[in-house]
């Protein structure tokens, strides 16, 4: 192994992310990608509990991110701007991490397995932001709608993003969709 070095989590990430771009998904495993990044397999499994998590890890924090701007959000926000301010947090998380995003993005996509994973992924942020609209006073439908709405936002926001905007800031992109979402609504 050698002596000691920093971020495993990190180097691990890195070693996974590779590995399933060059071997593919399934046909990587958890010793793969520890020896990759010069770790144990007991190393990998204190970071994660399989080999899909390397990917959707952070899903928690980007959640709890989105759900806590939500909250914050000023009073007079209506729903839906409440859930802009949600989304403005969650597109500032992306910074510098085009290329990291993108790869991720083409190993999900190469895959039903991890495709699954993703949705699941974004109805627990729907229900999360739900609850945290209903933590501001606003009722259902009003607070599901707001949620999924939102969610359809940072999910057109994110694949422009990643696939072509040629816009380095998903800020920038997240607050265009969001703007082009707020437009399309106005007129219904």
């Amino acid at each position: 192994m050698g002596r000691w070095e920093p971020n495993a989590r990190g180097r691990l990430e890195q070693a996974a992310l590779e590995l399933y771009r060059e071997r593919g998904f399934e046909q990587t495993t958890v010793t793969e990608i520890a020896k990759r990044a010069r770790l144990t397999e007991r190393t990998f499994f204190r970071y994660f509990a399989d080999k899909r998590e390397v990917l959707f890890g952070g899903a928690t924090s980007l959640q709890e991110l989105m759900t806590s701007a939500v909250v914050a959000a000023p009073e007079s926000a209506t729903p839906i701007d409440a859930v802009g301010v949600g989304l403005d947090a969650l597109g500032a998380v992306f910074d510098g991490r085009h290329e990291h995003s993108s790869q991720r993005q083409s190993v999900i996509a190469a895959n039903a397995e991890l495709q699954e994973r993703e949705l699941i992924k974004l109805a627990s942020m729907a229900a999360a932001l739900a609850e945290a609209l209903r933590q501001r006073g606003v009722a259902d439908p009003a607070a599901s709608l707001a949620a999924e709405a939102g969610i359809a936002v940072f999910k057109v926001a994110f694949g422009r993003w990643v696939y072509g905007t040629g816009e380095p800031d998903m800020l920038h992109v997240m607050r265009d969709s969001f703007a082009e979402f707020k437009a399309v609504t106005a007129g219904a």
